[in-house]
């Protein structure tokens, strides 16, 4: 095996690959696991995007956190964030 370590974004790449040559989610999570052993993805991670595939989302990108925005009760801190984010 190579010393590559497949990153999210190309798993998801290989994923909507195997989507487009008509592989079942079961079947991509095989070959993923044949492939990089460990680094491979979940099998019901697989079927996520499957289903988001089906669904017309073919976007890979790595999407920001699904976490609420931070609030902030402080005026005097909200404005020095607004100067400075850092």
């Amino acid at each position: 095996m190579s010393a590559y370590e497949p990153n999210s974004r190309h798993l998801r790449e290989v994923l909507l690959y195997c989507f487009n040559m008509k592989k079942s989610a079961a079947e991509a999570h095989r070959m993923l696991s044949n492939t990089y052993g460990g680094d491979a993805i979940s099998e019901r991670t697989c079927r996520e995007w499957f289903q988001l595939f089906k669904n017309g989302d073919f976007d890979v990108e790595d999407q920001h956190g699904g976490g609420r925005e931070k609030v902030f009760e402080d005026a005097d801190l909200e404005a020095l964030l607004d100067q400075d984010s850092c």
